[in-house]
């Protein structure tokens, strides 16, 4: 299609044409002049613009480049061109060269300034061919020049290039336009939605109301707070937003950095989940769980942060009282002694306390989930079989159960342990049961402490012989098989003699170690079907079965007697003792065990009498001299309080002078019944019933007032010596008790002194040398009685404040006989005691050769019959009085020419 030019007349000369001679076209058009003419094209075709000032070479052209789809505008000159430039687009715009006013140049150089067409295609038409000009049009961005005269093909081709190019342009315009409609309307559409899922979004988020939701920018400002937030923070949408999220943290945490550590989690990894405490608007405080996420933009940068916040304080404090409960369970599970384990239903370990965790050799992390059998393996102890599990059990009857009776733990390494144990369901709310829980514990103890009672029920501690329970039960046996076949057995009943005095002098461990070395002679003294009981005490009971003849319980006390006599190397001491053994016979002297003993018992008391170290057989009439012992014991108790205690004085003799120096106070025993009882006969019954301690504080209260009654009455200065027995001298409140008696009776210490056997100072060397001490610093006067009988060793004289010494009258008996040693022997004791600055004393002196010896020797006193017995105070204030004792008296009554006492 050609637009229609509007003619004119030319008034430079004849026309050129730009089309090869030949194809001159004989189509006429008509050219159109200004910008107001109207191009009447199709909306799809193509415009190309032909700018020449020649009219027939318009028409020619047109006539050339007219076809279906295209509009062809023609313009005689460049103002024209450029009126259509401006209202209209153009594929391709076809400019000579060479016009009046305005050339094609300058033409071109106009339509390049303005932006819609400075990338219009411009061909250049032109029948100058030099570089220069050529060069010109191409630096005004021509895409081509074409040389006139034109050839129609040439031309055709080189626009036609052009016209397809723009055709495509616009056809892929008007596709890209009728795609940003369709794309429009689905982003209205789209934006519809959104504005309406926005507003349901909104609406559901308000309307949320135990979640705070909240969005934050990039930099942790508050952009949107929802329903939920304002009542869990108290803050309106108001006061809160563009506030930074700081404000609903506590300020430690703030200053901690713990915010910002947050929106790095989340900006790295996506999302921060965290538990903290909020604070509110009012400063109150709730502990709640938060979730920060990330939102990104289409380029993925972080746009800002979305917040999630849920108040759960309550179920908080529920967690902390839920894990305080557990924590409280869980420590008082390790507490206790037993072992806990716990399964799920199918059996699988679900729990161990530490104490299950050592019995079993597993640990609780290590169990968890493993089978029960596994872990918790039992045997039966008999059997060595698998035994039943008590889970299993308790599971199947829904009730609690215990373990069979001698239950052995496996442990994981083998060791075996005996256990006992309670099995038990565990029952949830709707009552079905979900596990079982045990409680077992290691019973090794009790069983060997079981076993150790039964043994110790029966059996001695000390000796580990029958005691007398077994020994009952033994010898009611022997009886009865005795009974059934006729044949003897005989009871004998062990008694150490003066054992007392090994405990007192060397201690108990030294008399429990005698104890069991004698235990070991007896039993070697008898056959294995005989039994060795200890009764207690230094006591023993032998049970001799099956004796053809009850004399052979003879051949038995003979040979214990010879055995137990052998010194006992115990503790680098050779201790020597004697027993003496009591005997009775079955069927003769009783017919069931407590007889028996009975009269083995009074047999053996009968042997002490008869000088200890022998046996005796029961006898009948023997019953009545222990009966008469004990009435004497029944008797004894309350000789104390009926005042049946007297002291008689032994005068001690100076051996220069004659002149009484003291007297040593002696207990009798004024018995209602028998008269005058000697200590012999009672002391050592007191000893054994534990009567000495009173009657001892009786005795030394007695003689202190006695002495201090001769003081006061002008008889002389003299002390008063009294026996102290062991039992005495340790008891607890001994000093306190001789402190208390000189207080009392107004006695002063000096004129006491306190006698004690070498065994009673040996005995706890330490403690003896305190209390002499202590009893030296108040000065009382302390002597060593029977001196050279008891303790072997000499050292005690130099370490113990000793200021008299005693010779034994075992001692003095046989000095003046040339057959023993006993004169050296007083020799070197009269002379050590000089030396040592020691009085020495001589008892039992009671002949003139005794008294003449020692005389000779110089000892420096001496006390006995010679010179008089012990007699009652009232005679020996005569003594005193009359300056003499009752030896000189006699001698005097005699007619002897010669007083020994001068």
């Amino acid at each position: 299609m050609v637009a229609p030019l509007r003619s004119r007349s030319h008034g430079d000369g004849p026309e050129r044409s730009h089309l090869m001679p030949g194809h001159q076209s004989d189509r006429s058009a008509r050219i159109v002049e200004g910008p107001s003419t109207a191009i009447l094209a199709a909306p799809s075709d193509v415009k190309v613009l032909l700018v020449d000032d020649k009219e027939q070479n318009l028409v020619a052209l047109s006539a050339v480049l007219n076809q279906p789809g295209v509009t062809v505008v023609c313009a005689q000159s460049g103002k024209q061109a450029l009126r259509y430039v401006l209202n209209e687009t153009f594929a391709v715009i076809l400019l000579d060269v060479n016009m009046p006013g305005m050339d094609g140049f300058e033409t071109a150089e106009l339509i390049r300034q303005r932006e819609a067409s400075a990338d219009t295609p411009i061909i250049f038409l032109t029948a100058h061919a030099d570089d220069a000009h050529m060069f010109k049009g191409y630096s005004l961005r021509a895409v081509d020049y074409i040389l006139t005269p034109v050839q129609p093909e040439v031309l055709k081709a080189k626009v036609g290039v052009f016209v397809e190019l723009s055709r495509k342009t616009n056809e892929n315009r008007l596709q890209a336009e009728r795609l940003r409609e369709v794309e429009t309307q689905l982003r209205r559409q789209a934006e519809k939605q959104l504005r309406t899922a926005d507003e349901r979004l909104k609406i559901t988020i308000d309307s949320v109301q135990d979640y705070a939701i909240l969005s934050l920018d990039k930099d942790g400002r508050i952009d949107s707070w929802n329903g939920g937030a304002a009542r869990l923070f108290f803050f309106d949408q108001t006061e809160i937003l563009g506030e930074d999220m700081a404000i609903l943290f506590p300020v430690e945490d703030q200053e901690r950095g713990i915010l910002a550590d947050r929106r790095r989690e989340a900006i790295e990894t996506g999302r921060s989940e965290s538990s903290t405490w909020f604070v509110r608007k009012d400063g109150s405080r709730f502990f709640g769980n938060d979730v920060l996420t990330t939102i990104r933009d289409e380029k993925g940068y972080v746009g800002g942060f979305s917040e999630i916040i849920r108040d759960v304080t309550d179920r908080k404090a529920l967690e902390e009282a839920l894990f305080a409960e557990k924590e409280r369970a869980q420590v008082t599970l390790n507490s206790i002694g037993d072992a806990v384990l716990s399964t799920d239903l199918s059996g699988k370990v679900t729990y161990l306390n530490l104490v299950a965790e050592r019995m079993t050799g597993w640990s609780c992390a290590e169990a968890v989930g493993r089978p029960l059998t596994k872990v918790f393996k039992i045997i039966d102890g008999k059997t060595r079989e698998t035994a039943q599990n008590p889970l299993e059990l308790a599971v199947q009857l829904s009730r609690t159960v215990t373990l069979r009776a001698n239950c052995i733990l496996v442990r994981r390494d083998g060791f075996e342990s005996p256990i006992a144990d309670s099995a038990a369901p565990i029952h949830d709310r709707g009552g079905q049961i979900t596990g079982a829980v045990i409680v077992f514990h290691d019973v090794s103890v009790e069983r060997a402490m079981s076993l150790q009672l039964s043994h110790l029920a029966q059996y001695d501690v000390l000796t580990d012989l029958p005691n007398r329970t077994l020994l009952n039960d033994r010898l009611t046996q022997a009886i009865a098989s005795a009974r059934r076949h006729g044949t003897g057995l005989a009871v004998l009943f062990v008694d150490l003699d003066r054992f007392k005095h090994v405990n007192d002098s060397l201690g108990h461990a030294m008399g429990d170690a005698l104890l069991q070395s004698v235990a070991h002679l007896l039993l070697a003294c008898v056959r294995s079907s005989d039994t060795v009981s200890r009764l207690g005490g230094d006591e023993f009971v032998v049970v001799l079965s099956e004796l053809d003849q009850v004399g052979d319980a003879a051949i038995t006390a003979n040979k214990v007697l010879t055995m137990l006599a052998t010194p006992h190397s115990i503790a680098q001491h050779d201790l020597d003792v004697t027993v003496s053994i009591g005997v009775s016979t079955f069927p003769y002297d009783g017919e069931d065990a407590e007889t028996l003993i009975k009269n083995a018992d009074t047999a053996m008391y009968h042997a002490k009498e008869n000088g200890r170290n022998n046996y005796q057989f029961f006898e009948k009439d023997m019953n009545v001299r222990a009966v008469e012992r004990q009435a004497l014991e029944g008797r004894l108790r309350h000789a104390l309080g009926r005042q049946e205690f007297v002291l008689h004085y032994q005068p001690k003799v100076n051996l220069e002078t004659g002149a009484i120096t003291g007297a040593e106070a002696l207990i009798r025993w004024l018995h209602p019944d028998r008269g005058l009882v000697p200590p012999a006969q009672f002391v050592p019954i007191a000893e054994d019933s534990g009567l000495i301690l009173p009657i001892g504080q009786w005795v030394l209260r007695e003689a202190c007032r006695q002495a201090r009654a001769w003081l006061d009455a002008g008889l002389g200065r003299m002390p008063v010596a009294v026996n102290i027995s062991t039992v005495e001298f340790r008891s607890k409140h001994f000093l306190e008790g001789i402190r208390a008696i000189l207080l009392e009776t107004g006695l002063e210490p000096h004129f006491l002194e306190l006698e004690l056997t070498e065994s009673v100072l040996m005995q706890h060397p330490e403690s003896t040398a305190s209390v002499l001490r202590a009893l030296k610093s108040i000065g009382v006067q302390l002597a060593v009685d029977d001196f050279g009988t008891g303790y072997s060793s000499l050292s005690y004289l130099r370490r113990f404040p000793i200021d008299v010494l005693k010779l034994d009258r075992s001692f003095v008996h046989d000095i003046a006989c040339a057959e023993t040693k006993d004169a050296a022997i007083v020799n070197a004791v009269i002379t050590m005691g000089k030396s040592l600055k020691h009085r020495v004393i001589a008892e039992g002196v009671e002949t003139e050769e005794q008294l003449k010896f020692l005389q000779a020797h110089r000892c420096d006193e001496g006390q006995g019959f010679y010179f008089s017995p012990a007699v009652a105070p009232e005679l020996f204030a005569e003594f005193l009085a009359g300056g003499t004792s009752s030896a000189a008296v006699r001698h005097l009554n005699a007619g002897r020419s010669q007083s020994l006492l001068r």
